[in-house]
């Protein structure tokens, strides 16, 4: 039997076709699934990420290509990417009509990370495909055919390795697939991925956000105590909401009680937590997966005093070579637990330095961790040392107690520029490490380190750390009884005094280091204190004095055949002839130190006998011949990287332009001089030139500054 239509007729929903029906006939419907839209929730306002959004746009754009590819969002733990991937992809819905799918691949989770055909599966019974395929391979294979004939978007979440996300990639127009990581994932730029990588947040973002949890009125009510939790949450979001929502739980209590919780050191992962939610968790798990050397290494940057490091820390801390600790760096970078800095340099983000350092705290008291703090302390002392050894060679005169051989050798200095340029770049990590010492119950060590960093005091003149760093010194060389050290300390921390402008103190430790000097029968020790003593006299305008202590301090130097001393001395009385008026009386002096100092090739101080000299022919009245000397004096300064006497050198200049008649070249100068004088912190010098550029002050007789002891 045959059944047919004709004309308009038709046959709508479910048709049976039998001869005969026995019994109940059921008929079901086909199911019709949605389509997926699986975004996890995001914050209806993304603040502080425009330029990360607009970046991610333009991705999109015709420009940038077609419309598929895979997006990689990097960053640590904690920075927001699974909010800025989903609220992107949220804006960019109509592009996307067939679905949105997600997936959280657990790359850091405790039970490690998602099975890629676990992912597969869930986006196949998401399209009604059921039952999926065994084989990963074969289940890739049914997900790029389904994909290729829609436009969808997808999020994988926390994903762990390339490999994981490469079986997930549809591969077909019209799809885009956004990944977040903790790592780097660069295998993926073979596939054609795009790469963006986040920052903390700026501090007003997080205020913002901060403001947005709480209230603006009670941020601004407390923006003292705001600043200070924002400042503490170092730009992660996740640790902004974390502190509102505790700072919001209790809205009796003020944000001055969170602030003080949230500075007590390692106190604020511990603070960070709500309802089980911490940082301290994510930073635990992207600890989690480094290798064991890499993780070892993790918590000894984390017990260094600075947060800033450079390669050769790393080496001596890992006790390997630089390509061997350029790999366990690599290991800490790419779960973003350290950034670069560039070239050999690396930092930690300050939440990442606090979990570091508890890291290594677990295993502080251990011999290996001790030694590898040791080795530390050790290869600064010896490379300073070096330093030291290549630009005041006769400064290198005590001896260093090293407990450690570093495996990574010291700095071997070419010349002059090389060693300063490295005491320069490294002053405040020395710093830190000098301060450490006290920590570490290294005294020796201590006053060691400030002695070695006599070239960057003298060069550079940073009279706080001057200050600072001999203080300290003068302590640890008396906890450890070296008299020896002790002296060095008292004479070389005297002339930081005076450069600071404590001429009182200063003559204080000169006066115990001449009478010590004594006691220990070391002659040219004497003569240290003596010309330190000059200076100080020189300070209170004693030019009488001054004078007296410097001829006393050239005849103890030439008895000992010291002639570099006993220029340097001679030096220093023509400075006091020309502070007394008596610029005739001092060119002589002035130019023997100069060729004495030229003889045995002290190319620094030659040039400050020049800068005097200069300054003496301009007082006689002959220009041409002071330009030259300062103009030869300038040139020295700049190639020793000494900008304190490059300050002082222009501000000669421009007193002698004064006495020449030329008010607008004297101008010139002495603003270059004021320039370069607030770039290394010589707040004495400064003022009292800007002063004379104000109009302030009358003109006055320079301060030709201190030579070297």
């Amino acid at each position: 039997m045959r059944n047919s239509l004709t004309g308009g007729g038709g046959v709508a929903g479910s048709v049976v076709q039998a001869g005969a029906i026995h019994g109940g006939v059921h008929l079901h419907a086909p199911r019709v699934l949605p389509t997926p839209r699986q975004l996890p929730p995001c914050p209806r306002r993304l603040i502080g990420r425009e330029a990360d959004l607009a970046a991610l746009d333009r991705s999109l754009s015709e420009d940038a290509g077609p419309a598929d590819g895979t997006l990689v969002v990097t960053g640590p733990a904690g920075v927001g990417k699974t909010a800025l991937a989903a609220q992107w992809l949220r804006g960019q819905s109509e592009r996307f009509p067939d679905g949105q799918l997600y997936a959280d691949l657990r790359g850091y989770a405790p039970g490690g990370p998602v099975d890629p055909a676990e992912a597969l599966g869930a986006f196949l019974r998401a399209f009604g495909i059921s039952p999926v395929p065994r084989s990963l391979a074969e289940g890739a294979a049914l997900w790029r055919s389904l994909a290729a004939e829609r436009r969808i978007a997808v999020l994988l979440d926390n994903a762990s390795t390339a490999a994981q996300v490469r079986p997930l990639l549809p591969g077909s127009d019209g799809t885009v697939v956004v990944v977040t990581s903790r790592r780097r994932l660069t295998g993926l730029g073979m596939d054609g991925a795009v790469f963006r990588a986040l920052e903390p947040l700026a501090p007003e973002a997080s205020t913002e956000i901060l403001a947005d949890r709480v209230g603006g009125r009670r941020v601004a009510d407390e923006s003292v105590a705001a600043a200070t939790v924002v400042d503490a949450c170092a730009g992660l979001p996740l640790a902004i909401c974390l502190a509102a929502a505790r700072i919001a739980a209790r809205p009796a209590q003020s944000l001055a009680a969170t602030a003080e919780m949230l500075g007590r050191g390692t106190d604020r992962l511990a603070a960070l937590d709500v309802e089980g939610e911490t940082v301290r968790d994510l930073l635990d798990a992207s600890y989690g997966v480094l290798e064991p050397a890499a993780a070892r290494l993790y918590g000894l940057l984390g017990l260094l005093p600075f947060a800033e490091f450079t390669l050769a820390n790393a080496a001596v801390l890992a006790d390997t070579d630089l390509p061997g600790a350029d790999r366990l760096l690599d290991g800490l970078i790419d779960v973003h637990l350290v950034e670069e800095k560039g070239p050999q340099r690396f930092r930690f983000h300050d939440l990442v330095r606090l979990h570091a350092r508890a890291c290594g705290s677990e295993v502080r008291g251990a011999a290996a961790t001790r030694a590898a703090l040791d080795r530390i302390v050790d290869w600064y002392l010896a490379t300073a040392t070096a330093a030291e050894a290549v630009v005041s060679p006769s400064h290198r005169t005590l001896a260093r107690d090293h407990l450690t051989r570093p495996v990574l050798p010291a700095g071997g200095f070419a010349d002059d520029s090389g060693a300063m340029a490295w005491l320069d770049e490294e002053r405040d990590r020395l710093a830190d490490v000098l301060r450490w010492c006290e920590e570490l119950d290294r005294p020796a060590a201590a006053w060691q380190l400030a002695d070695a960093m006599w070239p960057l005091f003298l060069r550079l003149r940073p009279a706080a750390l001057w200050v600072e760093a001999h203080r300290i010194g003068l302590r640890a060389a008396r906890a450890a009884g070296d008299r020896s050290g002790e002296l060095r300390m008292l004479t070389s921390g005297g002339n930081g005094l005076r450069n600071a402008g404590d001429g009182a103190e200063a003559a204080r430790w000169f006066g115990e280091a001449l009478d010590l000097a004594g006691e220990l029968g070391h002659p040219l020790a004497q003569a240290d204190a003596l010309y330190g003593l000059s200076q100080t006299h020189r300070m209170a305008g004693q030019l009488l004095q001054a004078a007296e202590c410097l001829l006393r301090v050239v005849e103890l130097r030439e008895a000992q055949d010291y002639l570099r001393g006993s220029a340097l001395a001679r030096l220093a009385y023509g400075e006091v002839l020309l502070l007394a008026d008596r610029a005739a009386e001092a060119v002589e002096p002035i130019e023997r130190a100069g060729r004495e100092l030229s003889s045995i090739e002290d190319d620094y101080e030659a040039a400050r006998a020049l800068a005097f000299l200069g300054l003496a022919h301009g007082r006689l009245g002959a220009y041409d011949l002071a330009e030259a000397r300062l103009a030869e004096a300038l040139a020295g300064f700049r190639a020793a990287r000494s900008a304190h006497w490059e300050a002082r050198t222009l501000e000669f200049a421009g007193l002698v332009e004064e006495l020449r008649g030329r008010p607008e070249a004297a101008r010139a100068r002495f603003e270059q001089s004021l320039a370069r004088y607030r770039e290394v912190g010589a707040t004495a010098e400064a003022a009292g030139l800007a002063d004379r550029l104000a109009g302030h002050a009358e003109a006055a007789t320079p301060r030709p500054g201190a030579p070297e002891a």
